[in-house]
Formats: C-alpha cells, structure tokens, sequence
C-alpha cells in the first residue's frame, strides 16, 4: 500500500505533519478530515521500515507461527485496553513483553514502529495480511473513522472465536473417518506388497484353476511390486500438483463449487458459509461500512471462492441500482430463508439485525450439523471395510480353502 506524508492543521490550529498509508491521497485526507485535521498538503513517500536483528536460522526453526488462539487472545486484549482508554502504544508495548510468541512480538513491535512513523493502526495492521485479514483490517478503519475501537474489537473476538469453534468442531468430526481411511490404505499398500505376492507363490505351485477376483488381485499386487517406485512418484506429484491446482484462482474456484455438492459434507460447507456471510455483513452493517465497501469485504472473507465471485456479482448489481435482494436472487446460491430475510430487512431498515439472526440459526444448523457428522459418515466407513473383507476372503482365502479341501479329498 502507498505512503503519504501530509501537513495540515488540527482542531487547535497546531501544525501537525505525519506519514500515513492509504489507498490513495484522497483516501488519506478523508481519513484526516474525520480526525478534524485540515488538510495543507499531502504528498507520496517512501517509507524505510525499522532494521530488527534477524534471527538466527534456528531461531526461525524454533518459532512458533501466530495461530488462531494468538489472534482471539490478542483481539480481547485490545478490546479490554480500549475500553480502559490505555493509549495505543502503551497498550501495545504491554502486550508485546507480556507474549511469549516470538514471531507476535515482532508483529507488534513492527506495528509500533508503524505507529511511530505516523500511520494509523489499520494501516500498520495492513503491513501483515497474513496474519490480519482484510475484513479485520477493514473493521478496525471503522472503528478508527467511528471512534468505537473498543466495540470493533468486542465483536472481532466474538466473530473469530465462533469460527476457530467451527474449525474444531469440524475436524473433530472428522479425525475418526480419515483415521480408518489412511489406515485402509496403508492396509491396501501392505496386502499388495508382502501379503497377496506370498499367496500367489503358493498358488503358483498348486497349478490349479484360480477364480476370476483371484487373478485380478495377483495381477494388480504383481504391477504394484513391479512399478511401486513409478507408482509413487505419480502419488507425490499428483498431490503436488493438485495443490497448485487449487491455490490457482480457476482451480480454487472450480474446487469450491465442487464441494458444495459433495453428498453430506456440501450442505454443512453452504450452511456455514452463509453463516459467516450473514455474521460478516451484519458485523459490517452495524459498523457503519457502506453496503458496497462491505460487500467488498465481505467477499473477501467468505473463504469460497465460488460464492466470493456471487457476492461480487451483487455489489456490482447494486452499483447499476438494482435493489440488494433482486442481486441476491440472481446468484442462485442463497437459501429461501435468506432471501426472505433479505427481503423484509431492506423494506424494514434492519437489514443487519435480520442477518444476525440468519447467522444465529445457520449457525446452530451448522453445529447440529457437525454433530451428526460422524453418525453419517460411520455407515460409509463400515461398507468400505466390509467391502474390503469381501474381496480378499473371495480373492484369497476361499481358493485356499477350496484348495485345502480338494488335497484333503485326495487325501482321503
């Protein structure tokens, strides 16, 4: 993002110079006129960042990447030192000493630095999007053009904490199926590998008549033990190139309509990301963000592409004039119950109560949900397994015991 340098007076005709970064010159003195700064002269700059020691090779090893729980604790401090009215920096200097994750304090002390210079605390935020994402940066230049840091704060923790608990609760239904499904295929590669080649030895010296299921299993493990390192190379570069695939954007955009259709899981995915776009806008509506700049930001949050392209759709409706649910309806992927709330919201005015409470419901429909998951999922696992029994008690053990009967028989 370019930087500004600006002179200008305040409300006390004290002539006040900084450096601020913004998206453009009109943008910095919007931002100084809602301070009430009268703005003399803005011009761009350069801006060199503070020189920090870089760390040592192991002690980028042994540092520990900011995680979910680093942010949430982070927000709700901010929200309890804003609300006490401790400035900013000292707030942030306590903060910085108290953590004891060396890459948040570096974030923190960069921000300082940030502050130091000039820019505003959005803007210092902006300069680490990986660890702040567009909607918090955008929630927290609300609050600095409001002057309610300390309720943007309140419900940044709220917002993030019910995602991180939707995240947990998703993988914690989860764990269990792709558990019995690695351990399947890790039984798949060792049956193919030690277990049928020992078979197939023994009824190699039989010179018997092997059923048709027999003979494919023999094949099969025979061209795995055969080309096993080719096989392996493809599994790697496969995997590889599938994950390029989908951090391109048409992969992405392609995987992410996809899996809204998967049986089951598509439903929980939908239902959870119309949940956190009702939560987000509304969040941004009661902020007081213009409907088109939080649909921008919004977009930007929905974590699907597909449905992020469908929400740019309707800010680019609502710019022809078109009203906000004629522009929902043209996307097709919102539910009745949204598009009825949406409706009597804008008749209303309470367009950002009415999502809250579509968010609410979507979600304890999530949650009930996830709950249910692993019920679902268990059935699956079951016939897979049972399937898996099948075939080899029909491709290996039942010629064995057919075998085992006729010497018997000969025997005899």
């Amino acid at each position: 993002m370019p930087a500004y340098t600006y002179r200008g007076r305040d409300a006390n005709l004290a002539y006040v110079t900084g450096t601020i970064e913004a998206e453009s010159s009109a943008a910095v003195v919007q931002q100084l006129v809602a301070k009430g700064v009268v703005v003399v002269d803005v011009n761009a700059t350069r801006i060199v960042a503070a020189k920090a020691t870089a760390p040592s090779l192991w002690e980028k090893l042994r540092a520990r990447s900011i995680s979910d729980d680093d942010l949430i604790l982070f927000t709700r401090q901010m929200y309890t030192l804003q609300r006490t009215a401790v400035p900013i920096l000292r707030a942030l200097a306590g903060l910085q000493e108290s953590t004891g994750n060396r890459s948040l304090a570096e974030v923190l002390a960069d921000i300082r630095y940030s502050l130091d210079q000039g820019r505003d605390l959005s803007s210092a935020l902006a300069r680490h999007p990986k660890v702040f994402s567009v909607f918090y940066v955008a929630m927290v230049r609300v609050g600095e053009l409001s002057g309610r840091m300390a309720d943007v704060f309140n419900r940044l923790f709220m917002h993030l904490e019910f995602e991180k608990d939707v995240r947990g609760q998703i993988r914690e239904a989860l764990r269990y199926p792709l558990f019995v499904m690695i351990a399947g295929a890790i039984a798949m590669v060792v049956l193919n590998m030690f277990v049928i080649p020992v078979f197939a030895n023994v009824f190699a010296g039989m010179n018997a008549k092997l059923p048709l299921v027999t003979r494919i299993l023999i094949g099969f493990s025979s061209w795995m033990v055969r080309w096993w390192p080719l096989l392996a190379i493809l599994v790697v570069g496969g995997w590889f190139a599938l994950r390029a695939g989908l951090r391109s954007p048409d992969g992405r955009y392609w995987w992410d309509q996809r899996k809204l259709g998967i049986p089951i899981v598509g439903d929980i995915i939908l239902k959870a990301t119309l949940a956190r776009f009702s939560r987000s806008f509304a969040l941004a509506s009661q902020s007081g963000i213009p409907v088109l700049e939080a649909l921008t930001v919004v977009a930007r949050t929905a974590d699907n592409a597909y449905i992020a392209r469908h929400i740019d759709d309707m800010r680019d409706g609502i710019e022809r004039g078109e009203s906000l649910y004629r522009c929902a309806v043209a996307t097709g992927v919102f539910t009745p119950v949204v598009l009825q709330m949406i409706a009597v919201g804008e008749e209303t005015g309470e367009i950002d109560s009415l999502l809250t409470d579509i968010a609410g419901m979507y979600e304890r429909e999530t949650a009930y949900a996830i709950k249910g998951l692993a019920t679902k999922i268990e059935p699956l696992l079951l016939l897979f397994m049972a399937g898996l029994v099948l075939v080899l008690a029909l491709g290996i053990f039942m010629p064995m015991w057919s075998l085992g009967s006729a010497a018997m028989g000969r025997g005899g």
